[in-house]
């Protein structure tokens, strides 16, 4: 009752910051015309950029975003080239993948999540913070934990996607950036298995007191547990801004 009644404190004390959306595009390393919905609230407030997981798109932040704005937060939802549809929204970067005949595995997709780094600390100059869903969540951490452009990284229910390819484990070593890492009950040992090279002062891991929810999708509002899940990342936002 406690946390629900904190939650609802900090959320209604924004509640009347309103925001803009309008859809941009910008290259990725290779060229590919990558689409996003920019979430404007302030010219100078930092970007939080918002991966989906797979076979998703855009539309899977479509109102998460709404509420990073009320805490003074742009926001970029970004179609990867992974992807397929979300909250009937389609994902226009992998359709423009595919009809180009580029791939679009998993691992093609970091050079999309980079593309968007450059562009959104292009806007206003300021750090952004990396948020990723699944195989995403792996990529932000490919990409961000120490990344200049980046102030901090969240990853919701990161992994081992790539198969052979890349495994994240050897190549998660060091982290200057804050961390956020949210969890299910059944992700949990494996997840902190790929994160055995930081220490617990690294990282914030998160997990509710239910089984949880995989990804992002964990902040949806038909989520029971999603006032554990936001009280946790406004708690990271405070220590982030000290």
């Amino acid at each position: 009752m406690m946390m629900k009644l904190l939650l609802a404190v900090s959320m209604l004390s924004l509640l009347f910051l309103q925001g803009t959306k309008d859809k941009v595009s910008f290259p990725s390393e290779d060229g590919l015309e990558i689409t996003a919905d920019k979430y404007l609230v302030n010219e100078e407030y930092p970007y939080i950029l918002l991966f989906h997981q797979a076979g998703s798109s855009r539309g899977e932040f479509r109102d998460i975003a709404e509420k990073f704005l009320k805490l003074r937060y742009n926001c970029l939802a970004v179609d990867l080239r992974s992807g397929d549809n979300a909250n009937f929204v389609n994902n226009e970067t992998a359709s423009r993948a595919r009809e180009e005949g580029k791939s679009v595995n998993f691992l093609d997709a970091r050079g999309d999540v980079s593309a968007a780094i450059d562009y959104a600390h292009g806007l206003n100059s300021r750090e952004v913070i990396l948020l990723g869903s699944s195989y995403s969540a792996s990529l932000a951490l490919l990409e961000g934990l120490n990344h200049p452009k980046v102030h901090a990284v969240i990853a919701f229910s990161p992994g081992e996607y790539f198969g052979g390819d890349l495994r994240m484990e050897d190549n998660l070593k060091t982290c200057s950036n804050p961390l956020f890492v949210a969890v299910t009950e059944r992700e949990q040992p494996y997840v902190k298995q790929m994160l055995k090279a930081f220490t617990e002062d690294d990282y914030t891991l998160f997990q509710p007191d239910t089984l949880g929810v995989h990804g992002a999708r964990a902040l949806w509002d038909d989520n029971p547990t999603k006032d554990e899940y936001w009280l946790a990342l406004i708690m990271f936002f405070n220590n982030l801004n000290k």
